[in-house]
C-alpha cells in the first residue's frame, strides 16, 4: 500500500527530478504550452500553479522563492509581469492537460501541458496581427490610387 506516498519517481533520482521538473515548469511559464508525456505533465502541473500562486502574491520574498526554482530571469519577469496580473482573479485551476495521443517511436501517450487562457492571448495576438496587414493594404492600396 502506499500510504502517505505522495509525488512521482519518473524513473530517476531525486536530483534528476527536481531538473527536469525545474526545466518542464520554467518552460510552460515561458512559453504558455508544451507537450510531454502523461506521467511529466502530472507532476509539473502541481509546480506550475504554485509559481503562479507566488506570482499573484508578487512580494519581494515570493520573488526570491520562484527564481530559486525557476531557471531563467525571463521567466521570473514573465511570471510576475505578465501571469500574475492574468490570474489574479482566479482561485487555482491555472493549468490544462490535453492528451494529444501516442508517441510514434516509443508508444508513450502524449500531452500537452498549457495555461489556461493562453489560446485567448494567442488568438487576440494572431487577430490584431491580421487586422494590421489588412489596414496596411487598403493604406498602400490607396497611395497607389493617390499616384495614378
Amino acid at each position: 500500500m502506499r500510504h502517505k506516498v505522495a509525488g512521482y519517481k519518473i524513473q530517476r533520482d531525486q536530483d534528476g527530478r527536481r531538473a527536469l521538473l525545474r526545466n518542464l515548469v520554467t518552460s510552460v511559464i515561458e512559453q504558455e504550452r508544451i507537450v510531454t508525456t502523461v506521467t511529466k505533465a502530472k507532476a509539473a502541473k502541481p509546480w506550475v500553479d504554485r509559481m503562479i500562486t507566488l506570482a499573484k502574491r508578487d512580494s519581494l520574498h515570493a520573488r526570491r522563492q520562484a527564481a530559486s526554482f525557476l531557471q531563467t530571469p525571463a521567466s521570473v519577469k514573465k511570471l510576475f509581469d505578465k501571469l500574475g496580473a492574468r490570474f489574479g482573479q482566479r482561485n487555482g485551476g491555472y493549468t490544462r492537460v490535453v492528451r494529444l495521443g501516442w508517441r510514434k517511436g516509443d508508444g508513450a501517450e502524449q500531452v500537452m501541458l498549457e495555461l489556461v487562457g493562453s489560446e485567448l492571448v494567442k488568438r487576440a495576438a494572431d487577430r490584431a496581427k491580421r487586422r494590421e496587414e489588412r489596414l496596411k493594404k487598403i493604406q498602400e492600396g490607396r497611395e497607389d490610387e493617390e499616384a495614378s
